[in-house]
């Protein structure tokens, strides 16, 4: 996955470095400090590597590796300066449960799949919080993206509701699942531990819908990262809340 994720941020920065070069200079590869041919290289061999890691571990999860490969690359060369730039995000990010669950035991527990389901309003939500925060730069250079459509105001009150509704619907799938913070859990410590980490990731989100809000790009950029690290911390915590009470 590591590999896969960076041959798909290094042919994002090759296809997009004569834009960043007038509106982010300061990027690697839009600077000059690497070369594109370079960036061109790492997306092969990363691609490479990463589905030959995959491989070893069987059929579906190099199956599962090359459908998270095959999203990532559409957003590059294709879907990221179109209002459709969300869509890889909300088909990318469910895999990620899923390809480690299969890479490691070859099948995929209903508790993982529901983590997938609810994965992909998360990634549509993040999509539209990093479109949100490249508005200035995307309507300099004429880019129809899914925040430039809908302007900086419905965007984030897309973003807003796609990633507090994931997180609503995951508290209550972990209550209707009996793995509630009262639960019986078969760890109990464990437990306590995975809902300070959902709480937290609420925390996280909060703060990263209202850095979204403000003005800046820069202030929203961070706020789109927060918000990516919120729903990390609550996925993590998801699995452990089901993990200390015996569910999963």
């Amino acid at each position: 996955m590591l590999a896969i994720q960076s041959a798909i941020g290094a042919l994002n920065d090759a296809v997009d470095a004569p834009r960043d070069a007038v509106l982010r200079p300061g990027k690697p590869v839009a600077a000059g400090r690497i070369p594109v041919r370079t960036a061109v290289a790492v997306a092969i061999g990363g691609s490479s590597v990463g589905l030959a890691l995959a491989a070893t571990r069987g059929g579906s999860a190099l199956l599962v590796a090359a459908a998270g490969l095959a999203a990532g690359l559409l957003y590059d060369l294709r879907l990221k300066a179109t209002p459709l730039s969300w869509l890889p995000f909300a088909v990318g990010i469910p895999l990620i449960p899923v390809y480690a669950w299969v890479g490691a035991t070859g099948s995929v527990p209903p508790a993982v799949a529901v983590l997938a389901l609810l994965a992909v309003p998360a990634g549509a939500g993040l999509a539209v919080a990093n479109a949100l925060a490249d508005i200035p730069a995307d309507a300099a250079a004429g880019t129809r993206t899914v925040a430039t459509r809908l302007g900086p105001a419905r965007a984030w009150l897309l973003a807003t509701g796609l990633l507090a509704g994931t997180y609503a619907a995951a508290v209550l799938a972990l209550l209707a699942g009996g793995a509630g913070p009262d639960a019986a859990a078969v760890d109990m410590p464990a437990g306590a531990l995975a809902w300070v980490a959902i709480a937290g990731g609420a925390l996280l989100l909060v703060l990263g819908i209202a850095l979204g809000r403000g003005p800046g790009a820069e202030r929203r950029r961070l706020g789109w990262g927060t918000e990516a690290l919120a729903v990390a911390v609550l996925a993590c915590g998801w699995i452990a809340a089901l993990l200390a009470a015996g569910r999963l």
